[in-house]
């Protein structure tokens, strides 16, 4: 091993990157396999669907937390309107966060939806409906942590440049404050 090239980086969290892929894996691969061992289709559909809301509530409640420092949430208002609310750790935290963690939580994330969206296309083609469905109730799933944890990703670099921005504004005031008090 050279001694001038810096050490590699593991996963700070290797059980949570497991189960982060885990759930995804398995949805994706009991669907694709599963005509091969079972003529039922309510099976088939039971057990993906099952595996990809795991994955959903794995993602969603714990991998997000703990990789990559988000969480989001919906909620419905005294008005009747949809409200996200969004949860992040604070910017030093979130920049000690482990790249790998990080990398592996994203990258999934959106692979994920790519091979739902082609799973959909070919079950589009071979005009199976029925399989379709399953397709589409994954893919929801998976588009549903995309957009939540993208725009918790967003809420939390707004709250930082505001928090930054409050910061330098009462430096900046403070300091003209004590310039003047001396004269």
């Amino acid at each position: 091993m050279d001694p001038n090239q810096p050490p590699v980086e593991n996963y700070a969290n290797p059980k949570t990157c497991f189960f982060h892929v885990f759930f995804k894996a398995g949805a994706l691969a009991f669907y694709i396999l599963s005509s091969l061992f079972f003529s039922s289709f309510v099976i088939i559909f039971v057990v993906t669907v099952f595996l990809a809301a795991l994955d959903f509530w794995v993602v969603k409640n714990l991998s997000g937390r703990i990789l990559v420092g988000l969480r989001w949430w919906n909620e419905i208002d005294d008005m009747g309107e949809s409200v996200w609310k969004f949860e992040s750790l604070d910017q030093e935290s979130l920049a000690r966060m482990n790249k790998k963690d990080s990398w592996l939580f994203w990258w999934t994330l959106y692979l994920t939806a790519v091979a739902w969206t082609v799973l959909g296309i070919f079950s589009l083609i071979k005009f199976q409906a029925d399989y379709l469905l399953v397709v589409g109730v994954c893919l929801t799933l998976s588009i549903a942590n995309i957009i939540g944890f993208t725009k918790c990703r967003k809420d939390a670099k707004k709250q930082f440049q505001q928090f930054a921005t409050q910061t330098i504004a009462s430096q900046f005031s403070s300091t003209l404050q004590s310039a003047f008090s001396v004269v």
